[in-house]
């Protein structure tokens, strides 16, 4: 699968980690489309999960937030992953097709 929808931004913290941000506003009859990009992304976040999921500054290593916003005829789907600078990079190289 490559991403047809998403594509991520990100940004260094400066301590070696990471926070990538994608967003995608469809309407109604592309969302299952994007929700498929979103639950790809993620398995593979799990699947190449550099430590425990969960808030940094709880302890977590990396984590994932996942927004859905309807206005009128349009959703907007925003996926955030926080994470060490490499695994994002690897992530976003991964779904780049690069």
């Amino acid at each position: 699968m490559t991403l047809n929808y998403l594509i991520f931004d990100a940004s260094d913290d400066g301590e070696g980690n990471g926070t990538w941000d994608a967003m995608a506003s469809v309407r109604a009859t592309d969302l299952p489309a994007v929700q498929a990009e979103v639950q790809a992304v993620l398995a593979w976040a799990e699947r190449h999960s550099p430590g425990p999921r969960g808030p940094l500054d709880e302890g977590g290593t990396w984590d994932a937030d996942e927004h859905q916003q309807t206005d009128g005829d349009w959703t907007t789907v925003t996926l955030t992953l926080t994470g060490p600078w490499a695994w994002g990079e690897a992530l976003v190289t991964r779904w780049s097709g690069g």
